[in-house]
């Protein structure tokens, strides 16, 4: 299918969604307890996509070991994951890399890095109105925001990324003039990646008919995105202040939001992962958990996916993951490629890509350019050891030689100075009456 058709698709689809979001509920970050259903796993297709290379195309297990490589570990059940240097591209394994998939929101990279570069000013506020919220689905992950309340675009990107809000979602996507527009520009921008196993119908990620990628492109997508100054930060804060409601002629109260990806900040029986700077991770009925990760050690640069696993193992995608990143760690220099993260489309032609509107987008502003630090800003470290990390420079994309380059400095990690506050069980029901507390990102 021609780029232009898929994105004419998808807008069609944005305009039918809410139709096809009435028809039943899919709730979005929803725990789905691994293993529960007794249900057979699904199989892979035979042929996917050689974005890459041939070798990811292929179902199974992707690995060439060398001499004085470790085995790939055994505890692993998700049906695709992959690990990749991101600075060089190499992917170092893979499992089923281009089986598209539900993404959940792990697709909210993909929206940040559409979005962000359109949104100059973190200080910019918005009035928030009654039809910023409107369409959400049923059991929606929610930070907390609420109608007819002022805040600013750095506000709602972190309730994006620390709470995987989907309020915060609407109200970026209303702010972008609406739901097809964002819609038809997230998948002209997946094009333009060469994430071509990504359809976009919700930019939240709420499960809808149509709506997948894989761990191949959320990988491309996540690489793209740490890029972004704004976006390594927010991916990488592991608490913050969030707005409360402001009340007439009092000082407008704040209440804490927390970093839902598990691996940053930890949780009762996982310990925050060394070197790990973000980045996204979801859970739905259909998709399953989701997550997409980044971390750095002895020099070298990670990049890790995982896509529902099947394993009753409490934490079980973090825990896949953080057994991938150390695997790719011990192997990196000890194992022979088998594939590559490929640079965008732009990339290879050596031309700047078209606006949104077209084919594929135009290149975020400032890609092409290395990228300066500023600071974690409202980030506590928790949970033990705790981060304080962001990716201070970024893969810069070569236009002329098509290659990626990594520019990059890594803070020191901070001594935690508490634990972090307890997640609510997962079998308790949600107090949906609260007006100040926001929703989980895995809704109970």
């Amino acid at each position: 299918m021609s780029a232009s058709k898929k994105i004419a698709g998808a807008v069609s689809a944005a305009l039918l969604l809410p139709l096809v979001l009435a028809a039943g509920p899919a709730l979005a970050d929803e725990p789905v307890r691994p293993g529960a259903t007794g249900t057979p796993q699904p199989q892979p297709p035979a042929n996917m996509s050689s974005v890459g290379g041939a070798a990811l195309g292929l179902p199974g297990t992707q690995v060439k070991l060398g001499t004085g490589a470790p085995v790939l570990p055994k505890e692993l059940s998700a049906r695709s994951w992959i690990v990749a240097d991101a600075e060089s591209g190499a992917v170092l394994a893979s499992h089923n890399a281009h089986w598209r998939l539900a993404p959940a929101s792990t697709l909210k990279m993909l929206f940040a890095d559409t979005l962000i570069p359109k949104f100059t000013d973190p200080k910019q506020t918005h009035l928030v109105t009654e039809a910023d919220l409107a369409g959400m689905g049923e059991g929606s992950s929610l930070v907390g925001i609420k109608e007819k309340q002022s805040y600013t675009v750095r506000d709602l990107w972190l309730g994006v990324f620390l709470r995987s809000g989907n309020d915060a979602v609407h109200v970026l996507t209303q702010m972008n003039q609406g739901l097809a527009k964002t819609v038809a520009e997230m998948n002209a921008r997946a094009v333009e990646l060469q994430a071509l196993d990504t359809t976009v119908k919700t930019p939240d990620g709420y499960d809808a008919p149509g709506q997948v990628s894989s761990a191949y492109d959320l990988t491309l997508i996540a690489r793209s995105g740490m890029q972004k100054e704004d976006f390594r930060e927010y991916a990488a804060t592991v608490r913050t202040a969030f707005p409360g409601e402001a009340k007439p002629g009092k000082k407008r109260e704040t209440f804490e939001i927390q970093n839902t990806n598990r691996l940053l900040t930890g949780d009762f029986g996982l310990a925050p992962y060394q070197g790990i700077a973000g980045v996204k991770n979801g859970n739905t009925t259909h998709a399953g958990a989701t997550f997409t990760g980044v971390a750095e050690r002895n020099g070298r640069v990670l990049l890790v996916t995982v896509m529902n696993p099947s394993s009753q193992e409490q934490h079980a995608v973090y825990k896949e993951a953080a057994r991938l990143l150390d695997w790719g760690f011990a192997a990196s220099g000890k194992v022979t490629p088998v594939g590559e993260l490929v640079p965008p489309a732009s990339a290879r032609t050596g031309a700047s890509a078209p606006a949104a509107t077209g084919p594929a987008p135009a290149p975020a502003p400032g890609e092409e350019h290395p990228v300066t630090a500023r600071p974690v800003a409202a980030e506590k470290s928790g949970g033990g050891v705790g981060i304080a990390a962001a990716i201070a420079g970024g893969v810069l994309v070569l236009i002329a030689a098509g290659v990626f380059l990594v520019n990059r400095r890594w803070p020191a990690r901070r001594t935690a100075a508490a634990a972090p506050a307890p997640e609510p069980d997962a079998d308790a029901a949600p107090d949906t009456a609260a007006a100040t507390e926001p929703a989980p990102d895995v809704k109970p």
